[in-house]
């Protein structure tokens, strides 16, 4: 493919945040709406961009996920604001299960000032983090731990957490799709986000402007399961009606 320098930097743009919207493109191209769309609609005829209503985003699998590697540099600003405005409505002298995720990796480093947490997790890179917190309890999952990630699933994990009812889960997912499906790729780590959500008094979902619209291929949960999302940037429609219907709080990340 032989693209002009301003296509080249709308694709890397793409490839860094997942998803972006065609106005967000123009604002950073410095280049009008129609120079923007003529440019997309020539990198999604080559395979290079997925269109979706209102943006962009990386050509993407409904059967396997983004590589951990590659998941934890991506939309690393955006989940940082995120874990910080989660952090900031977790009260000290809780009970928490984080699941499998780099976004949930991210809250953790954010809790490390927190005091009297109690946190049940079946992520050891989560179990890690926040053990460098004295103030914090960390309980970990038992179950089969998938390498690529370290994450712990399986029955073994489902019938763990059955155990716990706390006060908030901090859950992370692959896609929300435009009927208000959460979906994964993983059917073992499905089983145990949806054993999590069931022994959770509130489940807050945090999940970055990307996963909009991303499709996967196994159902996790509806919106209607949860009560407070925390994004980085305005959900783009039909979510907000979604968000609305399901009587879900949203709670906006944003730039400073």
């Amino acid at each position: 493919m032989n693209s002009n320098p301003r296509q080249l930097k709308l694709l890397n743009t793409v490839r860094t945040r997942g998803s972006v919207t065609v106005e967000q493109l123009a604002d950073m191209l410095d280049v009008t709406l129609q120079t923007v769309r003529r440019d997309v609609q020539r990198l999604a005829d080559e395979g290079l961009l997925t269109r979706f209503h209102g943006g962009v985003r990386v050509p993407s699998s409904t059967t396997e996920n983004i590589g951990y590697q590659q998941r934890g540099t991506l939309h690393a600003e955006g989940k940082a604001r995120i874990a910080r405005a989660v952090a900031a409505r977790v009260p000290n002298d809780c009970s928490l299960i984080l699941n499998i995720g780099t976004t949930t990796e991210a809250i953790a480093k954010a809790l490390l000032q927190h005091s009297g947490l109690r946190v049940i997790t079946n992520n050891l890179n989560v179990a890690t983090i926040l053990s460098d917190n004295p103030n914090c309890e960390v309980i970990v999952a038992g179950g089969s731990v998938r390498l690529r990630d370290r994450a712990i699933v399986g029955e073994a994990t489902v019938d763990f957490i059955r155990q716990f009812k706390v006060d908030i889960a901090l859950i992370g997912v692959s896609s929300i799709e435009s009927d208000g499906t959460l979906r994964d790729f993983d059917l073992r780590e499905v089983k145990v986000a949806q054993t999590i959500i069931a022994q959770a008094r509130e489940v807050w979902l945090a999940a970055d402007a990307s996963k909009f619209n991303r499709p996967a291929m196994i159902e996790l949960a509806k919106l209607s399961q949860i009560d407070c999302l925390f994004t980085d940037a305005e959900p783009p429609p039909p979510f907000p009606e979604l968000l609305a219907q399901a009587q879900v709080r949203c709670e906006i990340a944003r730039e400073h």
